[in-house]
């Protein structure tokens, strides 16, 4: 196990011990993309709506250097026909984004030093295989050389645009990174078997983020398929409160932020799981993260932006043109713009 190849199963291990609701139908809906057209996936959500959650697990399915029918048995997965077949069975890369940035001395150097890192695993791994400059290089080169292919996990792929949101030098060398691993349908069908990326917000609609066009997306917006995995649905939280001796229409009250695709509610998972642990009702999730990074767009007063998010928390509802906003958090041209980035960051609950 690596940290970055085949990490293994630690942690969805670590989730199953806390409080859990069983999403795991979502490995299936995956399997079935597996080596098609449709296996390249892009999933975003809101802070704490269980992104890492899914990517951990994901990792523990698929990861062949563990063993995690155990942690699967009892899960619904495990009365698919599909689960046996590809549990443990593949390479799998899992990419933190966050954590990257988080650790080089310099944002700048997050893409040079993530690739040579994971190359270095891959080369451990891979001994007999000479291994290239760049990830997607040596990926094709092992693919070549073992027939092996990789499933990529990607968490909070989109964290450079949004923490180095005006340095262009280091988006477009990210995106010449994914560009490698994901735009070319020739390399990308012989290497990767499927790939799956969180994020938080939609993937942007022109310039350089073109590079992960070719995924399937699923956003809080248009969930798709996906709806029921995007947070915790009003059966499952109803169900939690039966368990946990809780007042359903008081969680409803404090938590039912969603309304989405068929379903009645979807409830944002970590503040209906620390109001349970806690045993009281609060703002749990607007303490993960200040107003001010907000300020700066509630500021340009666009359209009257202020006086509406006055009169909508006063219980007012305005309906929000979502079809404008570029997917990024620098190009804000009106009202409905900033309304819109909202929703995906979350602050509807």
């Amino acid at each position: 196990m690596g940290d970055y190849l085949n990490v293994g199963n630690a942690g969805f291990t670590s989730v199953r011990k806390g409080l859990y609701v069983d999403k795991t139908d979502m490995i299936a809906f995956i399997n079935g993309t597996l080596g098609t057209t449709d296996k390249l996936t892009c999933v975003s959500r809101p802070r704490r709506f269980g992104k890492s959650f899914a990517a951990k697990m994901l990792c523990a399915y698929y990861d062949k250097s563990c063993d995690s029918q155990k942690l699967f048995e009892n899960l619904r997965i495990a009365g698919d026909e599909s689960f046996r077949k590809h549990l443990n069975k593949y390479d799998v890369i899992y990419l933190d984004i966050t954590w990257f940035i988080s650790i080089v001395d310099d944002m700048k150097r997050v893409v040079s030093y993530l690739q040579k890192a994971v190359i270095q695993e891959l080369r451990e791994a891979y001994p007999h295989v000479a291994v290239k400059d760049t990830l997607a290089e040596t990926l094709s080169r092992i693919t070549d050389v073992t027939g092996n292919k990789f499933i990529i996990i990607i968490d909070e792929w989109d964290a450079l645009f949004r923490e180095a949101k005006y340095d262009q030098d280091l988006q477009e060398e990210y995106i010449q990174m994914l560009r490698g691993l994901f735009k070319s349908s020739g390399q990308t069908d012989k290497m990767i078997e499927a790939a799956y990326l969180t994020g938080i917000l939609p993937i942007k609609k022109y310039g350089t983020q073109s590079a992960v066009s070719d995924f399937r997306e699923y956003t809080m917006i248009s969930p798709g398929k996906l709806a029921k995995y995007v947070g915790f649905t009003e059966d499952e939280v109803n169900m939690l409160c039966e368990r946990h001796g809780m007042d359903f229409e008081e969680m409803k009250h404090w938590y039912d932020g969603y309304s989405i695709s068929c379903l009645k509610s979807v409830y944002n998972p970590n503040s209906v799981m620390e109001a349970i642990k806690n045993e009281e009702f609060g703002n749990f999730w607007t303490r993960t993260e200040t107003y001010e990074s907000l300020k700066i767009y509630i500021e340009l007063n666009e359209d009257g932006l202020r006086e509406a998010i006055v009169q909508m928390l006063g219980g007012a509802h305005f309906k929000i043109n979502v079809g404008s906003f570029q997917n990024d958090m620098t190009t804000i041209k009106v009202k409905d713009d900033v309304l819109t980035l909202l929703v995906h960051l979350g602050y509807n609950e």
